[in-house]
């Protein structure tokens, strides 16, 4: 696991006001669907927004079940939302492009 500053998690907390709910937890709860829909979100943006719109009543408990299961951070969680970090991969940008 990675770790954070405490200026890194006040800056993404401040980033997070400005997002969106990039997905919604359903009645389905942590289904291996929402898991794989959230983890490709991660791969695109490093900060996501999670809205708890069904089992609102669970989500103390599944908002850190998010976090592990996708290999992300849990920066915070407010109301009925959870904001998740996880840095994005150092992919092939160093690797040059083939050319034929």
């Amino acid at each position: 696991m990675f770790s954070l500053t405490n200026a890194q998690i006040r800056e993404f907390k401040a980033r997070a006001q400005h997002l969106k709910p990039a997905l919604k937890v359903g009645h389905e709860g942590l289904s291996p669907q929402f898991i794989a829909a959230l983890d490709e979100a991660l791969k695109h943006h490093e900060l996501i927004k999670v809205k708890f719109s069904d089992l609102k009543d669970q989500k103390k408990e599944l908002a850190p079940q998010l976090a592990e299961k996708t290999g992300s951070r849990l920066i915070m969680r407010v109301g009925n939302v959870a904001v998740l970090y996880r840095p994005q991969p150092e992919e092939t940008a160093a690797a040059p492009d083939e050319v034929d």
